[in-house]
């Protein structure tokens, strides 16, 4: 019998979750066991899954799990050097480069484990079949306007939380640009065309902003890009990978420019092919931005878990993109998980 074990989040504010009572109740019908870990900050309540007929299991305890468990979770597992000898469903970051990737392979290297990420779970004509990039472009463009709107009020961005639902963020972020007094900003979106730009680009556009929408056609010449220093917000929404332009260089910082924030929502500053390397490091939910620059002011928003921001609506969307999939995890070796696999196997090699 396959068995899917559901772990509780570990990384502070995450209340997202990947699979819903609903959709539990789906892979139990169609034969598996499923156990799910009790969480402090889950936002779907474990009754539901309690009464899915999932077997409820103390949180964090999948160190534990049987051998033949898969272990299902979204964020990263505690940075330490425990190899893991599991097999892993959950978003790595290890295969773009990143230092930290690294490290995590070496712990699936020792452990004689596997990861599949779900970010490389993808389709027969290789587009990704889950994603949360609607709502954390959604989230990243909120997060971003908040740190405008901050500027403008002579402060920088404050520490921000989940919320209820989408209009109880659109209201609050209305409250705090009429405060302003001032035009609303005019924000360029680079990746407009994908999830995560339509997520941030509808944002703005609920709100009534101007919205310039940039994809592959206007950024294939390489750069550089003088016009993203004529707008006030730019939303970079385009990951990371080999061949990725830079979009803002250190030289932007003095060069004369209306721009004032960057919602970096790709976020992937440990990345060689970050293309906006003006910062180092991720910003969190209790210091959303840094300043880069002071005269004039330029922050980056650079939060990597935006999509916990409506932790309610993101987590209902993505586990209903990746249900069919879930349904097929008995058949591993084929299929969406066989080329995932292959994908970690592919990135093992010399670690």
């Amino acid at each position: 019998m396959t068995h899917l074990w559901v772990r509780a989040e570990q990384r502070p504010n995450e209340e997202r979750v990947g699979l819903t009572p609903l959709g539990a109740a789906r892979l139990i019908a169609a034969g598996m066991k499923v156990s799910v870990e009790e969480s402090a900050q889950r936002k779907i309540a474990i009754d539901g899954y309690a009464k899915a007929g999932c077997e409820i299991v103390a949180e964090n305890a999948w160190p534990g799990a049987p051998a033949d468990a898969i272990i299902f979770g979204l964020k990263e597992l505690p940075d330490d050097d425990t190899p893991l000898s599991h097999r892993h469903i959950m978003f790595g970051h290890a295969f773009k480069g990143q230092h930290a990737g690294r490290r995590l392979l070496g712990r699936f290297a020792e452990g004689g484990g596997t990861l599949y990420d779900l970010e490389y779970l993808l389709d027969e004509d290789g587009r990704r079949v889950a994603a949360f990039g609607y709502w954390a472009g959604y989230s990243g463009a909120a997060v971003s306007l908040k740190a405008w709107a901050a500027q403008e009020a002579g402060g920088i961005c404050h520490p921000v939380s989940t919320y209820a639902d989408k209009q109880a963020l659109v209201e609050e972020l209305r409250a705090e640009l009429a405060a302003t007094a001032r035009p609303l900003p005019h924000a360029l979106v680079i990746g407009a065309l994908g999830r995560v730009g339509t997520g941030a680009a509808d944002l703005c556009a609920e709100l009534g902003m101007d919205v310039t929408r940039w994809d592959m056609a206007e950024t294939a010449s390489g750069g550089p890009f003088p016009e993203i220093l004529q707008h006030d917000i730019f939303l970079n929404c385009i990951f990371a990978r080999p061949g990725t332009p830079v979009f803002v260089g250190p030289d932007a910082l003095t060069a004369p420019r209306r721009l004032s924030v960057i919602g970096d929502i790709a976020c992937d500053p440990d990345s060689d092919y970050n293309p906006v390397p003006i910062y180092t490091e991720a910003t969190s939910w209790q210091a959303p931005v840094v300043r880069v620059a002071d005269t004039p002011p330029l922050d980056v928003m650079a939060i990597d878990n935006l999509p916990s921001l409506l932790p309610v609506e993101s987590s209902e969307d993505y586990a209903a993109q990746l249900l069919p999939s879930l349904l097929t995890l008995d058949r591993l070796e084929t299929g969406v998980w066989g080329r995932a696999k292959a994908t970690f196997d592919a990135h093992m090699k010399g670690i």
